[in-house]
């Protein structure tokens, strides 16, 4: 029997893994080095997935927002981030299960992330066993990032698939867009960082509860 798709790509933070907590206390670091206040962790939920200069324009107080201090304040998170990135976090309930489910099938699988691409490394190899992926890709120097296409397809030449043979999986907007503008099913989830309602209007084709939900599409 042939399969309908023949790889997935992964968003990262809030689809497989809840990053929250570390993203959270590493930008509350950066904040009050600079003279800012923290904000409560849950405040952060709808501020993630832009990239971490975005994250820092967006963790400052309004008055205070602009180039020259998300820079600064992005640089010091960063560093913070990379320091320790996986105190709190943890794969999502079932999520570990699935990746080895589709390993056992030879489906192809790859992390597509906006989150600084050694930090993305080092989540991806701290929390999972060896060879989970066939690529894990952060924000590097010289690519575009989601939701341009183009992050997509150049990931998708490297590991040798086309966009019509892969789902892409992901708990925000971004995702959504990223994967229709680049060709790929638009798979939304239910446990991530943004509302269902949310990820539907920026046009998942489908919502999943759990990760075993996605086996169904193959």
């Amino acid at each position: 029997m042939k399969l309908k798709y023949k790889g997935v790509i992964f968003d990262l933070d809030g689809t497989l893994v809840d990053t929250l907590e570390d993203i959270a206390a590493s930008m509350n670091k950066a904040l009050l080095k600079r003279g800012f206040p923290e904000l409560p962790a849950a405040e952060y939920r709808d501020k993630i997935g832009w990239g971490i200069k975005r994250l820092a324009f967006l963790s400052l107080p309004i008055e205070a927002r602009c180039e020259e201090i998300s820079v600064a304040l992005a640089h010091d998170a960063a560093n913070f981030y990379a320091e320790n990135p996986i105190v709190y976090s943890r794969p999502y309930p079932g999520i570990t299960e699935l990746i080895n489910e589709l390993k056992q099938k030879k489906i192809k699988t790859a992390v597509l992330s906006n989150k600084p691409d050694a930090a993305a490394q080092k989540v991806i190899t701290g929390l999972f066993q060896p060879a989970s992926f066939d690529l894990v890709q952060g924000e590097l120097e010289g690519r575009m990032r989601k939701p341009d296409p183009s992050s997509v397809w150049e990931l998708l030449v490297d590991i040798d698939i086309t966009p019509k043979d892969v789902i892409f999986m992901g708990d925000s907007e971004i995702d959504m867009e990223t994967a229709v503008s680049s060709g790929c099913y638009a798979l939304g989830v239910s446990w991530g960082y943004r509302s269902i309602e949310t990820i539907i209007a920026a046009g998942a084709k489908r919502i999943i509860e759990t990760p075993k939900d996605l086996l169904k599409l193959f």
